[in-house]
């Protein structure tokens, strides 16, 4: 199936609560599976997902590790949209971030938005 379909997934559940942190990482990949272009993009607590060995501690019943999830997104070709101001919030540098990450602010936000045929929250 060859298309040029888009959706964004916008997250901002970091560990605190590990099933509503993992199902947006579980719709990237079953998106990209079907050839769909996915950019996922992490606000507020979400963006901790993306420093180097926190998505290895959310781990949610029934679903695969965050890690893997992640891992297997980037592996298929995704990047990981990181929120600038909240980034900052949270004391994390780039130095500190997992390959695949971005930086971004609104306005990429918005641009992504408008670009997508759906756009999915958590």
């Amino acid at each position: 199936m060859e298309t040029n379909e888009k959706i964004v997934i916008i997250t901002i559940t970091g560990g605190e609560n590990p099933e509503k942190a993992t199902i947006p990482f579980v719709m990237a990949t079953a998106a990209q599976a079907t050839d769909v272009v996915v950019s996922v993009i992490l606000q507020s607590n979400s963006v901790v997902l993306a420093k180097k060995g926190e998505a290895e501690k959310v781990v949610a019943p029934e679903f695969m590790p965050v890690k893997q999830l992640i891992d297997a997104y980037i592996e298929m070709g995704g990047k990981l949209l990181l929120c600038s101001p909240c980034l900052k919030e949270r004391n994390i540098t780039r130095d500190y971030l997992i390959d695949g990450c971005e930086i971004i602010a609104a306005g990429t936000v918005i641009s992504e938005v408008l670009s997508a045929k759906a756009v999915l929250t958590y």
